[in-house]
């Protein structure tokens, strides 16, 4: 069991959400109607049928389209990506050409982002966001993709590319299309496999041999000028240079990205099914932190936006809580049992139970989360109850029969076996059921309930085996018939205990005498807590300040990057005066409703929730963006 805690994954809740498999495709200059008609509808067409398909859904920008495919909980996601790519296989040959050279990107994701990383510049380098762009898709997305647990890395931004901007008044002036410029880039600037001379069979008399290197590709916004378009009869040439601005810039503009108002580049990380969270953000860090070492002079990476935190916190809270729990089980069993050996024997079991379960969960694939580690908590109190019976049992028979701790323990087991294993089986009738609820909600109590009822299975086979060796060798032998009175805090605790039980004895004897107005009042507080539990709010799950906020931000259709801008200018000058907020990262031509000009998505990232009060939690701070924007 302590060997499978660090093998377990670790996140906040367990995997709801079923399977994806993205599919990716790129088609320059196409609108998103075009893509649709000539990509989107053929690939869609191909993956119905798919086994363990649930639907799927896709999204279509200029020049790009994405395809997401979601699976029935339970599949495996390395079959269903293979699935997918080999239903692709049969529909490429009916694609568009510059679809198939651009190649479809297959990946199998999870949803939501796990951490967002920024590059910027300083003032004094001379690296624009292209540059920054660039930079990351050559020197770091391999790098981060290659990270364990990575499921996808999206940059947004593009590497630098050949950008040839033609003037159409000039090219209808020469009379000239933009068929005769692609063809002519094509043949023009190619890669020539020119061989080699003196190589086999040669002569008898050749006495050396050498490949021919010919220069094929252009390298040069002037080489790209000089291309010739058309040679006239009388000598005279049309280039490129003359119907056209060749400069290098970006292969694609689609996105942007600003961080607290500046410019910069960003990728954003999505974890890989089944990953750990936890493990996976410290690899990232990790690993930029060594690339940071090659950075050009002025380059820096930050990381505005991370999901890890409040993963890390929630754990780390869970598991003071379980500690707190076997301090406090701990104690209570010292003040009832008030004997240092007896209680020891329950505290050593609890642990060993608790291992026991670790080891079943890494056997059945689940994660260290919230749930589990709750489960956990709550079944402390039961792990120790059976070890209790066995011990006050053979405490029992050695004063009463004056039997040695070995004998009283035998006698005590053959008494009591039968008793624990039906405690344990009505327990565990009462939490197995959950982890046979269908849908999205029997994914979340599933490993709670099979956490829980294999900690009460180990407690009853350690009551079984353990306990029983525990008390044979750990316990002292009591004469027959001794007497154990206590004095001191002891004494005074058992006779306030013994005079609070006549107590309680006294008032059930009065509450059975009266037993028609107390049913009545069970009755009545029954009907109140009906109409309580019918006025609660509902939600899937519980609404956590996690520390940061999502803004998506949808312009109408046709309004330009220019419009975005400006309101991500604005949502950035509010979150600059509102306390509680660190960074604000923008994602400009992404968003969570589409792609597009019109569209950005937010992260703001709220400071620790320690100086945060409860005017500046998550909510009220999203409550307050609501005003100035709400009806924009």
């Amino acid at each position: 069991g302590a060997l499978a805690i660090p093998q377990l994954p670790v996140a906040k809740y367990p995997v709801v959400a079923p399977p994806q498999v993205e599919v990716y495709a790129v088609y320059p200059g196409a609108s998103a109607q075009t893509l649709d008609e000539s990509v989107v509808s053929l690939i869609e067409q191909e993956l119905n049928g798919t086994d363990g398909l649930l639907y799927f859904e896709s999204q279509s920008s200029l020049g790009s389209a994405s395809i997401t495919a979601t699976f029935k909980p339970g599949t495996d996601p390395e079959m269903a990506q293979v699935d997918v790519q080999n239903r692709l296989k049969t529909v490429e040959s009916r694609l568009p050409q510059a679809v198939i050279q651009q190649g479809l990107q297959v990946e199998k994701i999870s949803s939501g982002f796990l951490m967002l990383v920024t590059l910027t510049a300083s003032k004094d380098s001379n690296l624009d966001e292209v540059a920054l762009s660039d930079y990351l898709a050559r020197n770091v997305m391999n790098e981060i993709k290659r990270v364990e647990g990575v499921g996808k890395a999206q940059l947004y931004g593009a590497e630098r590319a050949m950008r040839i901007w033609i003037n159409p008044q000039k090219l209808i002036g020469f009379n000239l299309t933009t068929t005769d410029v692609n063809n002519a880039i094509a043949s023009q600037n190619a890669q020539v496999a020119a061989g080699s001379i003196g190589d086999l069979p040669g002569s008898k008399t050749q006495e050396i041999t050498a490949t021919v290197l010919v220069k094929g590709q252009l390298s040069s916004p002037q080489e790209f000028a000089d291309i010739v378009l058309r040679a006239n009869p009388d000598g005279s040439t049309v280039r490129i240079g003359d119907v056209a601005r060749v400069e290098i810039g970006s292969q694609e503009y689609q996105y942007g990205t600003r961080l607290n108002g500046k410019s910069a580049s960003a990728f954003s990380v999505k974890l890989a099914p089944e990953a750990n969270a936890l493990s996976t953000g410290n690899l990232i860090r990790a690993k930029m932190d060594e690339l940071s070492r090659y950075f050009p002079a002025g380059v820096e990476y930050s990381i505005p936006y991370d999901t890890t935190p409040f993963v890390k916190v929630s754990i780390t809270k869970v598991i003071y809580t379980l500690v707190e729990a076997m301090i406090l089980v701990f104690a209570v069993m010292y003040l009832f049992l008030q004997n240092m050996r007896y209680t020891l024997i329950p505290t050593l079991v609890v642990p060993v139970a608790l291992m026991g379960t670790f080891a079943t969960m890494l056997v059945m694939g689940f994660s260290i989360n919230v749930l589990t580690m709750f489960g956990m908590v709550l079944a402390i109190g039961i792990l120790v109850d059976d070890a209790i019976v066995v011990v006050e049992n053979v405490e029992r028979i050695m004063v009463s029969e004056g039997l040695s701790p070995r004998d009283a323990t035998r006698k005590a087991m053959t008494q009591i076996s039968g008793a624990i294993i039906g405690i344990t089986l009505v327990l565990v009738a009462v939490f197995i059921p959950m982890a046979f609820m269908p849908g999205s909600v029997g994914i979340i109590y599933q490993q709670f309930s099979v956490s829980m009822a294999t900690s009460i299975l180990f407690s009853a086979f350690l009551a079984l085996s353990l306990t029983p060796a525990l008390c044979a060798t750990l316990l002292k032998p009591i004469a027959k018939g001794e007497h154990h009175a206590k004095g001191g805090f002891f004494g005074w605790f058992n006779r306030k205990f013994e005079h609070l039980s006549q107590g309680y004895e006294h008032w059930v004897v009065h509450l059975i005498k009266r037993s028609g107005r107390y049913l009545l009042l069970y009755g009545a507080l029954l009907v109140v807590l009906v109409v309580l539990f019918a006025r609660l709010p509902s939600s899937f799950l519980p609404v956590e300040d996690q520390g940061y906020i999502i803004t998506d931000i949808q312009l109408p259709p046709g309004a330009s990057q220019n419009r975005t801008i400006k309101v991500a200018e604005q949502i950035e000058a509010h979150n600059a005066s509102e306390p509680g907020i660190g960074n604000t990262t923008m994602i400009l031509g992404f968003s969570f409703s589409g792609n597009g000009q019109n569209a950005a998505l937010a992260f703001t990232t709220l400071e620790d929730w320690s100086e945060r009060g409860a005017k500046d939690s998550a909510s009220a701070i999203a409550k307050h963006g609501v005003g100035p924007f709400g009806d924009g």
